[in-house]
């Protein structure tokens, strides 16, 4: 199971810092049960075409 849900949006011209809680959970091919998570901090910034794109991507959160 894939969850997301997104604690903090700042929006600043070009700029958006990004917070969102994710988790993924499951069985590997040979049995392994994972479960993992975090609180990334990413940074995204408008393009041309008015969509985001990340520019950090910090899956973990952690320093």
């Amino acid at each position: 199971m894939n969850t997301h849900d997104i604690v903090a949006a700042y929006v600043a011209d070009e700029i958006a810092p990004l917070l969102v809680d994710w988790s993924i959970s499951g069985t590997t091919p040979v049995g392994v049960t994972v479960d993992i998570g975090g609180t990334p901090a990413d940074l995204a910034r408008r393009g041309a075409d008015g969509r985001r794109r990340y520019v950090i991507d910090n899956p973990f959160g952690a320093a």
